[in-house]
């Protein structure tokens, strides 16, 4: 995707925007997580079917996107992909950023031979439900399962 005043470049994530990432994680949850951002950049970089993406705006990275192909993992297909994370700068929220990081997602895991994409969301996060409905997203077959220790 070429870049324009109101449409960013969407390319490859890449270490050296690790500050920028944390930056936005700061902005849209509240509290600094760049030990957290560092070990998502390490998995990204050793995994080749893990993607990752942001976009940038004027040298500015604005929003990302991490997701990949299950490989198996828990049984799961090959032919199922998933959505890790997607973030955007709040400043920019609202314009489009977060779709385009999707489909320029989707695009790459289609050419990999994923047919289907999973992500996980809050029960009660209704904008984030709310954006994954306008991407085409339904309750899937998976159950969520989870246990306080």
């Amino acid at each position: 995707m070429a870049e324009s005043p109101s449409r960013p470049n969407i390319r490859a994530m890449a270490r050296s925007d690790l500050d920028q990432i944390v930056a936005i994680d700061v902005k849209v949850l509240g509290k600094p997580r760049p030990d957290y951002w560092e070990m998502k950049l390490d998995i990204v970089e050793k995994h080749q079917q893990i993607s990752s993406l942001v976009a940038e705006l004027d040298g500015k990275v604005i929003g990302f996107i991490i997701g990949g192909a299950s490989r198996w993992e828990y049984g799961v297909p090959e032919d199922i992909g998933w959505i890790d994370t997607i973030g955007v700068d709040p400043e920019y929220q609202r314009m489009g950023i977060a779709k385009a990081l999707f489909a320029e997602m989707t695009n790459g895991l289609k050419k990999i031979g994923v047919n289907t994409i999973y992500t996980f969301v809050k029960r009660r996060d209704w904008r984030l439900l709310k954006f994954f409905d306008s991407m085409g997203f339904q309750p899937g077959d998976m159950t969520n399962l989870e246990l306080d220790i």
